[in-house]
């Protein structure tokens, strides 16, 4: 079922999709029934998390192999402090083990793992899209996150499982995101709608409605404008898009994500909040965890905005962008 496809079942990601996908063009996912695949992803998403994993994970054994004091606590928070992953999530953690009456490293990584878990459990909760009928999934972001390039990704992992997809270039203002969304569409094999320089991208996105159920389109993808937050025009054309595809598609756009860059670390809160409040944010993409140690900022803006965390990006190529699970994440964080 499409509404349950990100619907956590097993801590294999094959499992998972094998499962869970009922049309007979799940079969043709490019996994072999060993799992080959989701190994690989693994593999990436730890080597992704590299760089924040050495920041403050691989330090705890050696902050705490003598047991847990008020002097390695402190150490400890200034290390998470630098991580990103913020005052609120490190004053919890400092605080779990401060009470937790805990004995060594062993602990302290348990200790840290179940909070991790706990913290992202609204993200087990899969996509809202309907299923075996048309759905709209609008990308929001500012520029420079890679946002265009995740619309292109999520289309190719939309299309892996069977979903005929269309990309819409919304940012008619900027030609070189319009013709990078081009490049993608002829290399995924997936049509892209294009309006003329400078239209209107609300009408660009209704021209993609209509294209999109004359050829009978599963998924449509509308990439948008990205310049800065603070500006609030961009915020208007947000909501002018929305509308327009709520008004000609009733309950869509079926889902909303902010695309965000790992390595703004929490400056992405404010970007959250204000697209949050101009569109109704239903979920996050994190992208370029590999470039950054500020990966634990994840957990900070989760806890801020209490937006589910859809998908995360640890690369360039198209298999570099999965669904975002918590315990997978979490193993890879303390991975040895």
């Amino acid at each position: 079922m499409f509404s349950n496809l990100f619907r956590k079942k097993s801590d294999r990601l094959a499992d998972e999709l094998i499962e869970e996908l009922e049309s007979p063009k799940s079969s043709s996912v490019v996994l072999d029934d060993e799992g080959k695949d989701s190994e690989l992803w693994e593999e990436r998403l730890q080597a992704g998390l590299e760089r924040t994993r050495t920041s403050w994970v691989s330090r705890i054994s050696s902050l705490f192999k003598s047991g847990v004091s008020e002097e390695s606590l402190e150490e400890f928070e200034e290390l998470l402090l630098e991580g990103d992953l913020g005052v609120a999530v490190t004053t919890e953690f400092i605080e779990k083990l401060r009470e937790g009456a805990i004995a060594g490293p062993e602990e302290v990584e348990r200790v840290l793992r179940d909070a991790i878990l706990e913290e992202f459990q609204d993200s087990l909760a899969p996509l809202n899209l309907p299923v075996d009928s048309f759905a709209v999934i609008l990308i929001a972001g500012i520029n420079g996150v890679g946002k265009t390039t995740t619309t292109a990704k999520l289309a190719h992992l939309f299309g892996t499982l069977g979903k005929k997809c269309m990309l819409v270039a919304g940012d008619t203002f900027r030609a070189g995101a319009t013709e990078q969304l081009g490049v993608w569409g002829e290399r995924l094999g997936i049509p892209v709608v294009i309006g003329s320089e400078g239209q209107d991208p609300a009408s660009v996105a209704f021209e993609g409605l209509k294209e999109a159920r004359e050829k009978k389109i599963d998924l449509l993808l509308v990439d948008t404008a990205g310049r800065l937050h603070t500006k609030l025009n961009l915020m208007e054309e947000m909501k002018k898009i929305s509308r327009v595809i709520s008004k000609n598609c009733p309950g869509a756009p079926h889902e909303t994500l902010l695309v965000v860059d790992a390595t703004t670390g929490q400056n992405a809160i404010q970007q959250a909040r204000v697209f949050h409040e101009a569109v109704g944010l239903t979920g996050m993409v994190m992208t370029k965890l590999d470039g950054t140690p500020k990966g634990g900022s994840l957990l900070a803006i989760h806890r801020e905005m209490k937006i589910p965390v859809r998908f995360i990006g640890v690369g360039e190529s198209l298999e570099d962008l999965r669904n975002f699970h918590p315990q997978e994440f979490t193993e890879a964080l303390f991975a040895r």
